[in-house]
């Protein structure tokens, strides 16, 4: 079955071409859309963001797939990533992640069988000042508005307090 825009996700859209001199500008928050739309980038999902855009599917693919941002498989209702990158690391990043792989029972690029987590090894999340750091992702049903939170200065503790809360 084909995946269609909602008519919140078309009026975003139609919201968006107004701001864009360039159609084919408005393909990343479009995807954006898409994303928080279907909940990830399946093959559908591109195929509809084409078809809406009239951008060529392949030019939406090359694009979903060149940014880390966008999920291109089906993740879990937190999506948890952890920075590795240089800065994060030398503060422990590496310990954050192992510890969270512990906790959930999942390995970096898993998830839980529940679905409730998906853990992500990712390169930087832009607050090199502060790490260890992680960003977490998380949605509720189709239509409800997707939470994103950025934690910074991790501690295994910290990391803990954090899981607590999640439902």
């Amino acid at each position: 079955m084909a995946l269609v825009f909602s008519e919140k996700a078309q009026a975003s859209y139609e919201k968006l071409l107004k701001r864009y001199v360039d159609k084919q500008a408005v393909l990343l928050p479009v995807l954006y859309i898409a994303q928080d739309e279907f909940g990830w980038l399946s093959d559908d999902a591109l195929k509809a963001t084409a078809e809406l855009t009239g951008t060529p599917e392949a030019v939406v693919r090359a694009t979903a797939t060149f940014y880390t941002m966008f999920d291109k498989k089906q993740v879990g209702k937190h999506h948890i990533q952890v920075c590795t990158n240089v800065s994060c690391d030398i503060v422990g990043s590496e310990a954050i992640l192992r510890h969270l792989e512990e906790k959930l029972g999942i390995k970096a690029g898993e998830t839980s069988v529940d679905k409730k987590y998906t853990l992500s090894e990712v390169e930087c999340l832009g607050a090199c000042g502060y790490g260890p750091m992680m960003e977490i992702t998380s949605r509720g049903a189709p239509g409800e508005e997707i939470k994103d939170e950025y934690y910074e200065n991790l501690t295994v503790e910290k990391v803990d307090e954090i899981l607590g809360t999640l439902l």
